[in-house]
């Protein structure tokens, strides 16, 4: 079943293409006609599309791994950020600070400086020095909140990322496509679609046709995560069941080892009295010859003398 439907796609004007002098002759395939001298978006591969790169971004959520979202242009801004709040993603919507992917080491240690300076606040070091001093440090946590404050969870590089306007966010294409991370973007009549993995031809001018796409990208994200979490809490429960089996198996086996304890012990005791019984036997019989050793002999047994 496909995630969104031909009308909703329509009403968010999603089949808005560019100017027909400004196309690129690569986006040929999805274009479906010319009108008014603008290209018109065949909505029906858009739909196709849209589910391919819903799948791959759910199997990729599920995985456990983060998917950056890059969105700076102003149309696209406040929905992007509103929208990947909801999931705990990445996203850049102010500018992309060049060598984000490819030198991230640096960006990590500015995301580090700003943790520190927050540390600052906390630790009483802000009381220890001077107004200019403390004024100089917030602005520069300022500056750096700004640029790098929705990026804060994102330790290691990107499994993916999603882009809004390849044209427009060219540096992030080029930096993905060096260090082979998979890009979903949204392709407009005027982009390449073959620079990106996963295209999706759709207007990427329009609030709206931004928001129904994104909308439906942070849905099966939302899939995803929800799955690897069950999935968890399954192998959680099996765990303890194996844990309580063992426990059982255990104590069943304790109980055994009790049994044959017992029972050698019966063992033991019966040998004992048998033992006991024997003895007794032994020295009744023993009492017997004795007495019988000892009896005078008879009157018939004395030879007469001569």
């Amino acid at each position: 079943m496909a995630r969104t439907n031909y009308n909703e796609l329509l009403e968010a004007g999603v089949h808005f293409g560019h100017l027909k002098r400004k196309w690129n002759p690569n986006m040929a395939p999805y274009i479906f006609m010319e009108r008014n001298g603008i290209h018109i978006i065949d909505l029906n591969k858009t739909i196709a599309k849209i589910d391919e790169a819903a799948l791959a971004m759910k199997q990729i959520a599920k995985s456990g791994k983060k998917i950056l979202f890059v969105a700076t242009k102003k149309q696209a801004k406040d929905v992007v950020a509103e929208q990947i709040k909801k999931i705990n993603m990445p996203y850049v919507t102010e500018r992309w600070p060049g060598g984000m992917l490819t030198n991230f080491a640096t960006i990590r240690k500015a995301v580090k400086k700003m943790a520190a300076i927050d540390k600052m606040g906390t630790d009483g070091t802000f009381d220890n020095i001077s107004k200019k001093e403390r004024l100089q440090i917030t602005r520069e946590k300022a500056k750096l909140e700004k640029q790098f404050g929705s990026i804060v969870d994102l330790s290691r590089l990107p499994a993916a990322i999603f882009i809004v306007d390849i044209m427009k966010e060219h540096i992030a294409v080029s930096e993905a496509q060096k260090l082979n991370i998979p890009t979903f973007a949204i392709v407009d009549t005027n982009s390449n679609p073959n620079e990106v993995d996963f295209p999706i031809p759709a207007n990427d001018d329009a609030s709206k046709s931004i928001s129904v796409i994104v909308k439906t990208m942070v849905e099966a994200i939302q899939e995803g995560l929800t799955e690897r979490k069950l999935e968890k809490d399954k192998a959680v429960e099996e765990e303890e069941e194996r844990e309580l089996e063992a426990e059982a198996e255990k104590a069943l086996k304790a109980q055994s080892l009790q049994e044959v304890e017992d029972l050698d012990e019966d063992e033991k005791e019966a040998a004992k009295k048998a033992r006991k019984l024997k003895a007794k036997e032994e020295e009744e019989e023993d009492d017997s010859m004795k007495k019988s050793s000892k009896a005078p002999r008879g009157a018939a047994s004395k030879r007469p003398r001569k």
